[in-house]
């Protein structure tokens, strides 16, 4: 038998490295006999062998290994034979950067549960607290704005408009059954944290308000309740198309400033059956949302009719459209598996992919905006997970919160935000994603 085990680890495969990194990371690619038990580390370790055969400065650095378009988790020869691959031909292996954060950043602490976050804009990072204020950090933990006003838990936040470098608008969400617009000016004030009040308060759910996003236009908004609800909302009152809005001059208990403009609802969009625990808004004359109700559904917003209802067989929490074509959706909820689904697929209401590598509820899911096949997830479990859907392990598993994480960003592309009952919004940054 000892003699077989030997002959086995003697088996070597002819192989070709490729990649579609730039220099210096491309490897010669003519063929070698590799053995064929190698894992990844074997692999990564021969491919930074052969860079460093070309370029004596270079630094080993750890790869992931893709054949036939799948990323490798086992050695060679159990995922040839899982795959039903030939070893008699020369074997196509492409290497990729490993997706990792290789940096963290100090906290950034806030005084209750950090309920929500938005790392939309490269300058800065908005998060929403259970203290009800907003928060707007810059890098090094520094808060330049506080958005004062909420009676509640603020539980959403979103960036309107992350593009325009003056008087950026931004909507949030809270448990006081309001919504609240924002104008904060980009550059640093001169006595930081500068305190802002809203502009405009929207009053029309008669419960809490759980989530909202702005259509991509930046000209509107929508809202989820615990009223079951969609409320769509004018952004800008002073435009004069007829009166789509009726504004007028409030008195708000507590409010020493001004009295400030009061939105109403533009449109309600009825269906669901329990909370709208998350909405997103992709194109301009559609949005989604997920429900406690097990639904998600996609919304025609001239006509209000929902033109997909999939049933996911689990009350949600999260939701968000992107990778191929940004037309595939993530959802989790109450149990520990991210589900994908597409629904160009005619008839299908089964998810094309389920990760399940968290061990509670999934709070939030959040696809990568440069990138057809990453996407990460944060849960209860108080982990963040770095998924390729080309693999059902977590590229990487992100361990930096003390308790449930409750919401997730990528940031500046290359960053992951995330914020929890810790009352930490934690950034973990030098991730490669290609």
């Amino acid at each position: 038998m000892e003699m077989d085990g030997n002959i086995e680890e003697e088996r070597r495969i002819q192989a070709r490295f490729v990649t579609k990194l730039k220099p210096p990371f491309k490897a010669p690619t003519a063929s070698i006999a590799i053995p064929s038990n190698l894992t990844r580390l074997g692999l990564s370790t021969i491919v930074n062998s052969l860079l460093q055969a070309g370029n004596p400065d270079w630094e080993s650095q750890p790869f992931d290994f893709l054949i036939d378009g799948e990323f490798v988790r086992m050695s060679l020869d159990q995922f040839l034979l899982a795959k039903g691959i030939s070893a008699e031909k020369i074997l196509e292996i492409e290497y990729v950067k490993v997706v990792a954060p290789r940096k963290e950043h100090e906290p950034l602490l806030h005084d209750d549960w950090v309920s929500a976050v938005d790392g939309s804009c490269s300058q800065f990072i908005l998060t929403g607290c259970y203290d009800g204020f907003g928060r707007v950090w810059k890098a090094a933990g520094l808060c330049t704005h506080v958005l004062e006003g909420h009676t509640g838990p603020i539980t959403a936040v979103n960036i309107v408009n992350p593009e325009v470098a003056d008087g950026i608008i931004m909507a949030t969400a809270s448990k006081d059954q309001t919504v609240r617009l924002w104008k904060v000016d980009a550059e640093q004030p001169t006595n930081y944290p500068a305190k802002v009040r809203a502009f405009k308060i929207m009053r029309g759910h008669n419960a809490s308000v759980q989530s909202v996003a702005a259509q991509p236009s930046g000209n509107m908004i929508c809202s989820g309740s615990w009223d079951c609800t969609i409320n769509l909302w004018q952004i800008d009152d002073s435009s004069a198309e007829g009166n789509l809005v009726s504004t007028k001059k409030r008195k708000v208990k507590n409010e020493v400033d001004e009295s400030l403009f009061e939105g109403e609802a533009l449109s309600t969009l009825v269906g669901h059956k329990q909370c709208v625990s998350s909405v997103v808004w992709p194109q301009k004359d559609s949005l989604y949302s997920a429900s406690s109700d097990h639904s998600i559904r996609q919304w025609d917003v001239e006509t209000g009719k929902d033109l997909l209802n999939l049933f996911s067989g689990k009350a949600l929490n999260c939701l968000h459209v992107g990778g191929e074509s940004s037309s595939l959706i993530a959802a989790g909820g109450s149990d520990p598996i991210l589900r994908v689904w597409d629904p160009r697929k005619p008839g299908t209401s089964a998810p094309i992919y389920q990760f399940s590598s968290h061990n509670s509820w999934i709070s939030a899911c959040k696809w990568h905006d440069k990138s057809w096949y990453h996407l990460l997830s944060a849960s209860y479990d108080g982990k963040v997970m770095l998924w390729d859907l080309r693999t059902a392990w977590p590229l990487s598993v992100i361990e930096l919160h003390e308790d449930k994480v409750l919401c997730a960003d990528w940031w500046k592309g290359d960053s992951v935000v995330s914020g929890g009952v810790d009352s930490k919004l934690c950034i973990s940054s030098e991730i490669s994603v290609q």
